[in-house]
């Protein structure tokens, strides 16, 4: 397994309805959460997007579980950039 960081950038003129896919969002990461594939996510002060750290087999796994996000289902985001990330010091 590796670990992938991900940034999400927001479609501007999609705000509304990420408000409203918000809640269903929040239930999808909360699940990856608990089966112990998401280390962390939060979204950018700013508003711009957020930012994850997932875990998966592979580039095409860990953009495969992206897909099932509520927001990537009503192109609420942008933007995804996929990066194989190697922790040198750290919690995970």
């Amino acid at each position: 397994m590796s670990i992938f960081h991900v940034e999400y950038t927001y479609a501007p003129d999609a705000a509304a309805v990420r408000d409203e896919h918000r809640p269903a969002h929040r239930e999808f990461l909360g699940r990856l959460h608990e089966a112990g594939d998401l280390l962390y996510v939060g979204p950018f002060t700013d508003g711009s997007g957020a930012a994850l750290m997932i875990v998966a087999d592979d580039e095409t796994a860990a953009h495969a579980v992206l897909a099932g996000d509520p927001f990537a289902a009503v192109a609420a985001i942008a933007a995804v950039t996929v990066r194989e990330w190697k922790q040198v010091y750290g919690p995970f």
